[in-house]
């Protein structure tokens, strides 16, 4: 029994140190780039930045009636959604067509663009166009130091979502800033800065092998990124085994004549004391890794409650153009004037009342009923009616509202909106769904499916526990103090991973010799 276990030790000690020359050097600096990542992320533009950048409606630019821009498009089907902003300088309505009858059966939905100023249709962009909306993003009054129509992607549009926005035109102006607009839509679709492109190179880049000639092939990247963390999963794993088992609790070895529990000395007597500190750390984070991949197929549900069935009883009702005029968008405006510099008009069915939704940003919106005055938040009661009522046959297990983040639903930079309803029901998936009463939006999810996603991936790889996210710096002090022993472990890695290939390469230059002589 001992002989076998001895035998499969040395097999653990074998794997373990040739995985460690093939891969250390990678394991470090995934550490390392994860300490950036804690704070910078790779550059994109979501609908916040949009709404940043976003110009604010004017009431007097806009001339036309919801009936009367629609009219212009001359479309047979209706209009599935609305929604008021400007683009290029001028306010445009965005109608979304619906795909049959009433606007809400399936089948895809174009967006269509009306100027709500004089009716007329944008045409197809142009260079000009594209440079003045570039500018007008950036901020910028000097012209670009340099303007590129891509015919290939680049480090900072190498994702699957640029496919369909093509082509696009760069432009880099003299601060740093690069403006990316598809000449599709002529809607930005990326912008980076100088800064923002250093951290990039330094932690998400580095941290997802996220290097243009790999990441243009997709299929291989996935491959690469899911063997490469199984390798260290598997690495880790072995190391901590072999420590595990060389470790004497009784202190059974010899250190400059003193006992100790570790047979080693120099650097594998580091390696050996930060694996047993940081091992089970460098194996978790390595396989929480690998699962941000989705590497296993994913499991089917038991036919839980659908955040489509509570956004439509939400947004009950037929959406119609015509029921939004009784109040005209530029006197719904002209209401919130005084206290909003809105951005963005959405035309919104609440539970069959149509309403306004005007948003200034994330964190600054107002509805405006046709018949009313303006209010910061839907009716909480009517809500809960409604995600009552949308429970069906399953029914509810709680409903209430929440002042707090709790484990499905938190955000460690705290922008994510409170308080919210809380329903959960009492579904197959035990489904939960986070409700803005600001917006009566979906804000958060979770289901029983989601389970690996939320602790084997974020818990365990991100530490986002809602204790350490409410008291930081808590969980700055907790994950960069893992990462430097991670980084320290894998550069005791690199250290003896150098030395057995410095050892290999001379003995296999004296057999040279000898075979010469």
């Amino acid at each position: 029994m001992n002989r076998s276990l001895t035998y499969c030790r040395k097999f653990a000690i074998l794997c373990h140190r040739w995985m460690g020359v093939a891969f250390c050097l990678l394991f470090g600096w995934w550490f390392v780039s994860g300490i950036f990542m804690m704070y910078w992320d790779f550059p994109s533009v979501n609908p916040e930045d949009r709404l940043q950048a976003a110009r604010p409606l004017n009431p007097t630019q806009i001339k036309l009636s919801p009936d009367e821009a629609f009219a212009a498009l001359r479309q047979d089907r209706p209009a599935a959604s609305a929604q008021l902003s400007m683009f290029d300088g001028r306010p445009v309505y965005r109608f979304s067509i619906g795909g049959g009858p009433g606007g809400r059966a399936a089948g895809a939905r174009a967006q269509s663009l009306v100027y709500a100023d004089d009716g007329s249709l944008p045409g197809e962009c142009t260079d000009v166009q594209a440079l003045r909306i570039a500018a007008s993003w950036s901020r910028q009054v000097s012209g670009p130091s340099h303007v590129e129509e891509l015919t290939d992607v680049d480090q900072w549009t190498i994702q699957g979502q640029f496919r369909r926005l093509w082509p696009l035109i760069k432009f880099s102006w003299p601060n740093g800033e690069q403006t990316y607009v598809s000449l599709s839509n002529c809607e930005v679709v990326q912008h980076t800065t100088r800064r923002s492109r250093i951290f990039a190179h330094l932690g998400a880049i580095p941290h997802w092998l996220y290097y243009t000639p790999l990441r243009k092939n997709g299929p291989l990247w996935s491959k690469i990124v899911i063997w490469s963390s199984g390798a260290a999963t598997a690495a880790a794993l072995l190391g901590l085994l072999v420590g595990i088992s060389m470790y004497s609790p009784f202190q059974r070895y010899r250190y400059f004549g003193q006992p100790t529990g570790i047979p080693y000395r120099g650097q594998k007597r580091l390696h050996m004391i930060f694996g047993l500190f940081f091992g089970i750390v460098a194996c978790t984070w390595a396989f929480s890794g690998m699962l941000s991949m989705d590497p296993f197929p994913a499991t089917t549900g038991g036919g839980g409650i659908s955040g489509a069935r509570i956004a439509t009883a939400l947004r009950g009702g037929r959406f119609q153009l015509k029921a939004f005029a009784k109040k005209h968008p530029r006197n719904a405006l002209s209401q919130v004037a005084a206290t909003l510099s809105v951005k963005q008009l959405d035309f919104v069915v609440f539970v069959d009342e149509p309403v306004y939704l005007a948003t200034q940003d994330a964190h600054h919106t107002r509805i405006i009923p046709m018949d009313s005055e303006p209010i910061e938040e839907f009716d909480w009661n009517r809500m809960m009616e409604v995600l009552d009522s949308a429970s069906g046959q399953f029914g509810l297990s709680e409903l209430r509202v929440i002042t707090e983040y709790d484990a499905y639903y938190l955000d460690r930079l705290k922008e994510r909106p409170l308080p919210v309803i809380l329903a959960r029901f009492n579904d197959p998936d035990r489904t939960r769904f986070y409700v803005d009463p600001r917006t009566a939006r979906i804000v958060g999810s979770y289901s029983s499916r989601s389970w690996m996603n939320r602790w084997l991936y974020h818990g365990l790889h991100s530490l986002n526990f809602p204790w350490l996210y409410e008291h930081r710096p808590a969980w700055d002090i907790v994950v960069i103090s893992l990462l430097v022993g991670g980084t320290a472990l894998s550069a005791t890695s690199v250290i003896l991973a150098w030395r057995v290939v410095r050892r290999k390469r001379v003995r296999g230059a004296d057999e040279d010799s000898l075979a010469e002589v």
